[in-house]
């Protein structure tokens, strides 16, 4: 059915058409919703249980009491957004709160205390990790309470900018093309934060995005001035002279629309099965295809992010074409079938030997995706067409609110439920933490020497002087942060969750005790050395201070090089009572076991005052070993995979249930446009003629 009006210039025409400065605008907040909140939902779970060693347990649980929250924020927002008359309308005040608080609390939500020195704030590993989890659930409520501040009244606002089901559809997809657009990017954030620009050369991808997070808030903070400024509310004039609603005769109105909870459920259930693509799907390429190293992953997943992100912005086109033709609902059956054959296809495409096969069920899934979030969100505006018809309200807010609330529950269950799942796997993140660090402190020892191989004495050494001054200084601190780091880990208790069998346990403290022995040593060398340095003269030149900085290069080294022989024995002492622990992934934790003896050994034999190109070949050979050390037991990468493929096949039957209940045709959503265009038609003129000038 097609709407005449829009050709023959009725008169609603102008308040039906979106013009492209309108259209621009809207559409670039889609950055907050399709981007920074998958972010939020994927990377946070991600690097929390493979950069920081945290449970996926907890983290599942933790990431599911926002939503819990947001049970009671979203509604509230939504019936704010709805009762709120302020000379800048009712949406786009909470346009510009919620861009800038998004902005803020994105960069609070990364900067997770960590380190040798926050860890020696806390009597016991557990405390240590406890903490860390909290501080993320703190994060976490900041940054989704600023997201709903912000998208519960932009979703609103896109359903009453025009009367028109297909331009409405055409509203929502221009926020999933920018959203996707932007989204380009955001799959490179984690490669990104992989960087040693970012990350530093001692540092992991968790350290990394603490300073990503600060180009993405540069970006997002100028644009929420722009599109509040820059959008208009042309229903408000009309709407501003609609009596303010009762909050629970809201939800009750909402609550009790058939094929408003039809079509909830049917995205609720879906959204709950493919959030399982977002988290375990981070996984699969990292573990799977590259066997744990991380970079090759994350440069996969940046790759398949932009495959995914481009045919996300390039099939807002043919869903424009096909949904007026076949209907909206029959559309989005089509999207959940598709999506349905993407996941079965993964049997073949997670192919180690062929990594990029992975790109053709992403294509397949982005834009079954896009179609379903696209459809869903004009879907609920056609509902509030029903019900305005029906009760002469426009309640935009509240419909809205609930239909985001049962997406951000969706994921939250698949996160939790995913939480849970990746611990039966017997997945293990305290294996990745320790080989990050101990890899962490050899590229640390590597950049060290790669700097003091530049010295060639002689009449540089007015320079090096200087230069050797600065890095005695640094290792002086480093080595006092690591000694206090040492002797709280000596006193500890391992604790239930990190037990270790009395003569493993044993063994460490000795290796502690012999660590917190040698540092001090170090110490006392480097402060001898410090003042030393600090008695020549800058412009002093010659074999004397060449022999100087020559004798404090060592006690620099050393300090890393400690770190890196605890490194590697906290890992070895880790494997092994994961050995005693897990029969399951026990032939896998020998062979690991082993490599990592050798490494260790490796590690003991360096010497510091060693030529520079021996300790090179040394720091290069155990370079080498220690990416295999992320492998993870054959049995846990395959019960991912089968979690990862099957479960969210099974969610998508019982959603393409709920979708063909849902009975508001194309012909009946046509029919109610125009009994409502006649309804406003009997209304006052002057209105009408507002409404259009604030287009």
């Amino acid at each position: 059915m097609e709407d005449k009006s829009r050709k023959t210039g009725g008169a609603n025409s102008g308040y039906d058409r979106i013009t492209f400065g309108q259209l621009a605008a809207y559409s670039a907040g889609g950055i907050i919703p399709v981007a920074l909140f998958n972010i939020a939902g994927q990377l946070v779970g991600l690097m929390g249980n493979i950069s920081l060693g945290l449970s996926a347990f907890w983290l599942g649980l933790i990431m599911i009491i926002p939503r819990l929250w947001d049970a009671f924020s979203d509604p509230i927002v939504g019936h704010l957004s709805d009762n709120t008359r302020s000379r800048m309308g009712r949406r786009r005040p909470y346009l510009l709160v919620g861009g800038i608080a998004v902005a803020v609390f994105f960069v609070v939500m990364w900067w997770i205390p960590k380190g040798e020195v926050a860890h020696a704030w806390f009597p016991s590993e557990t405390g240590f990790r406890s903490f860390q989890l909290v501080y993320i659930l703190f994060s976490l409520l900041l940054f989704f309470t600023a997201t709903t501040i912000f998208e519960i009244p932009h979703g609103a606002l896109g359903m009453e900018m025009t009367s028109d089901p297909h331009e409405r559809t055409r509203l929502f997809s221009g926020k999933s093309f920018v959203g996707n657009l932007f989204a380009m990017s955001t799959p490179w954030l984690f490669a990104l934060a992989n960087m040693e620009v970012f990350r530093g050369p001692g540092g992991n991808e968790a350290d990394g995005m603490r300073y990503v997070s600060l180009m993405v808030a540069a970006i997002l903070i100028p644009l929420s001035f722009w599109w509040t400024a820059k959008l208009r509310e042309p229903g408000f004039v009309r709407v501003a002279k609609q009596e303010k609603t009762n909050f629970w005769n809201d939800i009750k109105i909402v609550g009790t629309n058939k094929n408003f909870i039809y079509l909830v459920m049917t995205i609720f259930t879906l959204a709950m099965g493919f959030n399982f693509v977002n988290l375990l799907g981070s996984y699969i390429p990292i573990f799977y295809v590259f066997g744990g190293d991380k970079v090759a992953g994350a440069r996969l997943l940046g790759i398949n992010g932009t495959i995914w992100a481009i045919t996300g912005v390039l099939a807002v086109f043919p869903l424009n074409w096909i949904s007026p033709k076949l209907g909206k609902r029959n559309t989005l059956i089509i999207s959940m079938v598709l999506m349905c054959l993407a996941q079965l296809s993964k049997i073949v495409c997670y192919n180690p030997e062929h990594p990029y096969l992975v790109i053709i069920p992403t294509i397949m899934l982005s834009a079954g995706m896009l179609f379903f979030f696209t459809l869903g969100s004009s879907m609920v505006g056609d509902i509030c067409d029903e019900d305005e018809l029906k009760t002469g309200h426009r309640t935009e807010g509240s419909y809205y609110s609930i239909y985001w609330w049962f997406i951000k529950l969706g994921t939250a269950f698949a996160s939790f439920i995913a939480g849970i799942l990746i611990t039966l796997t017997l997945f293990d993140q305290t294996q990745v933490t320790k080989v990050d660090s101990l890899q962490g402190s050899i590229r640390d020892m590597q950049a060290k020497l790669t700097y003091w191989k530049g010295y060639q004495g002689g009449s540089a050494t007015a320079v090096w002087l200087d230069n050797a001054r600065a890095q005695t200084s640094e290792a002086l601190k480093e080595s006092k942060d690591y000694l206090v780091y040492l002797e709280s880990e000596a006193v500890k208790k391992p604790g239930r969750k990190n037990y270790m069998p009395p003569d493993i346990e044993a063994r460490r403290k000795n290796v502690l005790l012999n660590a917190t022995i040698a540092t001090r040593q170090n110490i006392g060398e480097l402060e001898r050395h410090q003042a030393a340095l600090a008695t020549v003269s800058g412009g002093v030149q010659g074999s004397a201070s060449d022999s100087l900085i020559r004798a404090t290069i060592p006690f620099v080294m050393e300090s890393k090089l400690t770190k890196s022989r605890i490194s590697s024995f906290d890992l070895l002492v880790h494997l092994r009572t994961r050995s005693n622990e897990q029969k399951k992934s026990r032939d896998h934790t020998e062979h690991l076991i082993n490599s990592v003896s050798a490494i260790n050994n490796m590690i003991s034999a360096l010497d510091p005052r060693s030529a520079p190109d021996v300790l090179e070949s040394g720091l290069s050979t155990i370079a080498g070993g220690i990416e295999p050390l992320k492998k993870q037991a054959p049995y846990t990468l395959l019960m991912m995979r089968v979690v990862e493929i099957g479960l969210p096949v099974l969610l998508s039957l019982l959603a393409l249930a709920f979708a063909f209940r849902y009975a508001l045709t194309e012909k009946r959503t046509m029919e109610i446009k125009e009994l409502l265009r006649a309804k406003r038609g009997n209304g006052n003129g002057s209105d009408r003629d507002k409404e259009l000038q604030t287009i």
